[in-house]
Order: C-alpha cells, then sequence, then structure tokens
C-alpha cells in the first residue's frame, strides 16, 4: 500500500512541477499555426465571398443560425466590409505570431478568435480539417505551448543568461524567468487593450454566446494580470509558485485532451469504415480515386485505381490502422510504426485526393505522439543545416590576389 501511495504522490508531482510534453505542443502550435495560415493565404484572393459579405451565406442567415445555435464569431457584431477586413488581418497576424511563439498565451486566445470568428461565419466553408483546426485552437489556449521554439523561450533564455532585461510581464509560458520581471511596456498595453476589446464585445453582442466561452477569454485574460503581478512583485513567492502549479495541471489536462481527441477520431473513423460495405471488400478507395473533384492528377489517380490488389491492401490497410492506433499508445514501438503510417496516409491524401489542408491538420494532430528523441534529433539536424547555410553566406568573399605563388590558399566554410 505504502508503494502505491508513493506512486501516486510520484505522478501528482510530476503533474504539478512539470509541463509534460513541451516539444510536442510546440510542434502541435506550430503545425496548427502555420496550416491555418496557409488556408487563409490561398483563399486570400476570395474572402470575402467565402466568409464576408459578398458570400452567397448571407450575414442575416448566419445571424440566424448563430441566435440558434449559439456559437461565437466576432464578424456578427457588424455587417460592415471594414469589421471583416479587421477580423481576417486579426486571423492572419494571430496566425503568423502563434507559429513563431511571440505571446504566445496571448496570440494562443488571438488565434482561436480568428478561427472561431471566420469558421462559425460560413460553417461549409470546409473540408473536414477545419474541425480539427477549431478544436485545437481552443484546446491550445489552455496549454503552455510555447515554452520552446517559440521566441518567448529564446527572450526568456537570454533574461536568464543576464544578456537582456527579463520581458514578458503578462504570462506568456515560458517567456519570463524566475529571477523576476523588469518593466515592459508591450505586455501591459496589449493586455490593457485586448481587455478593452473585450469588454465592448461582451456588451455589443448581438447573438447569445456560450457560457463558457466567456469564462474562457475573462478567465484567460485575469489569469495575465494576475502572473504578471506576481513576477512583477513576488517572483519568488507563494503566488508564482501556485499560478506556476495551476498552469502545469492546466496544460497537461489539456494536452492530454488532445491526445484523446485524436485517438476518437481515429477510432471512430476506423469503427465506421468497418461497417461500410465498400470497405468490407476492400474496393472503398477505388470510387474517390475516379471522381473528378478529388483528382487533381487523373494520371497517378488512375494508374492507382487500377491496381486491384495495391487498392485492397490501401483499403484494408486504412481500417487497420485507424482501429489499431488506440490500442498501441502503450508499446511505443508498434504505436510509431503507426504513426508513420497514418501520416504517409495524410500525405498520400494531401496529393492524391487535393486535400493538403485537412492532411496538415491531421498531420499536426497527430505530431502530439511523436517521441521527444525524435523531435529534439530534427531539431538539432535543422539547427546544424541553418549553422552551415549561415557559414557559407559568410565566408564568399570575393577572389583574393595572390602576392606570390608561395602564398598559402585558405579555405572556410
Amino acid at each position: 500500500m505504502s508503494s502505491d501511495l508513493r506512486g501516486v504522490a510520484r505522478a501528482v508531482q510530476l503533474l504539478t512541477s512539470t509541463a509534460l510534453g513541451p516539444y510536442q505542443s510546440a510542434v502541435v502550435r506550430i503545425g496548427f499555426a502555420g496550416t491555418w495560415l496557409l488556408f487563409l493565404l490561398r483563399e486570400l484572393p476570395h474572402r470575402r465571398e467565402l466568409y464576408g459579405p459578398d458570400g452567397p451565406w448571407s450575414w442575416g442567415m448566419a445571424q440566424q443560425l448563430i441566435a440558434k445555435n449559439g456559437a461565437f464569431t466576432g464578424l456578427m457584431w457588424s455587417d460592415s466590409t471594414v469589421w471583416f477586413e479587421v477580423v481576417f488581418a486579426v486571423a492572419v497576424l494571430s496566425s503568423v505570431l502563434l507559429m513563431l511563439g511571440w505571446r504566445t498565451r496571448t496570440m494562443s486566445v488571438l488565434f482561436m478568435f480568428g478561427v472561431l470568428s471566420l469558421q462559425n461565419r460560413s460553417i461549409f466553408m470546409g473540408d473536414g480539417g477545419d474541425n480539427i483546426i477549431h478544436l485545437m485552437a481552443i484546446y491550445l489556449t489552455l496549454t503552455r505551448c510555447g515554452r520552446v521554439w517559440s521566441l518567448d523561450a529564446r527572450r526568456a533564455a537570454r533574461a536568464e543568461a543576464g544578456r537582456t532585461p527579463v520581458a514578458a510581464p503578462v504570462a506568456e509560458q515560458g517567456a519570463t524567468a524566475r529571477g523576476g520581471a523588469a518593466r515592459d511596456l508591450v505586455g501591459p498595453v496589449l493586455w490593457g487593450a485586448l481587455g478593452l476589446c473585450l469588454l465592448v464585445g461582451t456588451v455589443t453582442d448581438r447573438v447569445p454566446v456560450e457560457t463558457w466561452l466567456l469564462v474562457l477569454l475573462w478567465g484567460t485574460w485575469a489569469s495575465q494580470g494576475l502572473w504578471w503581478a506576481a513576477n512583477r512583485y513576488a517572483p519568488r513567492g507563494e503566488p508564482r509558485a501556485l499560478l506556476d502549479v495551476l498552469a502545469n495541471l492546466i496544460h497537461n489536462a489539456a494536452l492530454g485532451v488532445i491526445m484523446a481527441e485524436v485517438c476518437l477520431v481515429y477510432a471512430t473513423a476506423g469503427w465506421y469504415k468497418v461497417q461500410g460495405s465498400r470497405w468490407q471488400d476492400g474496393t472503398a478507395l477505388y470510387y474517390p480515386l475516379k471522381l473528378d473533384y478529388f483528382t487533381p492528377w487523373p494520371e497517378l489517380s488512375g494508374l492507382l485505381a487500377s491496381g486491384a490488389v495495391v487498392v485492397m491492401l490501401l483499403t484494408y490497410g486504412t481500417v487497420i490502422v485507424q482501429v489499431a492506433f488506440p490500442f498501441t499508445l502503450f508499446n511505443r514501438r508498434v504505436k510509431n510504426v503507426l504513426l508513420v503510417a497514418m501520416m504517409m496516409e495524410h500525405a498520400g491524401i494531401a496529393v492524391l485526393l487535393g486535400l493538403p489542408f485537412f492532411s496538415l491538420a491531421m498531420i499536426a494532430a497527430d505530431a502530439v505522439f511523436l517521441p521527444t528523441n525524435f523531435l529534439l534529433w530534427s531539431a538539432g539536424r535543422m539547427a546544424g543545416l541553418r549553422k552551415r547555410l549561415h557559414s557559407r553566406v559568410r565566408t564568399r568573399l570575393p577572389e583574393q590576389r595572390h602576392e606570390s605563388p608561395e602564398q598559402p590558399r585558405t579555405l572556410v566554410g
């Protein structure tokens, strides 16, 4: 019994003292922010027809629907074109800054605002990946996804090394050193401006909003202020330690929800496929390869569809991987093999069926299960490549004239 209690104590200590999966949460942050950014940039010329005042789904129709389902969208605060452009610009800018990890906590909330505002304004736009982005945008606001591979983390590292004063008085996870918080104008100004916008939006909202979303927005805003106060006046005191414990608990719970969500998506998809007759006889993959809407490369799709054995293996393999994946989480080797298979499957969907953003969203969601060693190895390789490229650029000097044949030649880089 004592050993069980010690195990429980160690688990509680781990959950409260550590934000688990910092590299996985960073990859999820970068993946979803990048996917949404690419989607917005692709649809930039058609943004008003898709989500704005020029679309077939009019502002009045959207207002009626949202009044019934209680969905949130900032685009329903006004039907003016100027307001739409502001919201769209916020969506693009927050995606860029979240991907870079600048003021990550704040940008995650603005990222959620942009995603919910656009997607709930026109619910018929999307290819399935929008549902995943919709959910992950909410979950990311609860994670400390900027502790590594972010501008916040770099600022914190420089502050701790004493090269720059500690910045980030607002609760940027991982961006505030434990030694205290120096005066920073950006954080308080950003906090005050967003609080004013949130107050105006809450008071003037024309349609009902779910209570949980208001609690999330106001709770996040209030926690930013508490975090700043703790770092400003008691950087090593109990309030700062308590906030850190709560942040770790919320992060770990949100990370667990993300993992459960991914497993649920694959489990439901796999078991629904099992019930389909086309999936049972191994011909389900053949039919989308023959639809013009899903064949951006007709020759490649036709070549794949012509092989009955290949179609059958891919059809059965898809079902097996999706059904089996949730049961392999406690076997690291099998889980990693199926994870690679699922990512390759989504890469194939992006190329063969012309659904790149759905595939990118699913790959970003799958990244929560990537091994830490692999992520660190990949980061090391990328850093090494960047250094080599940088050294080559710096050593491209003009050709020197030799004063004498005996002068040695030095090669650098």
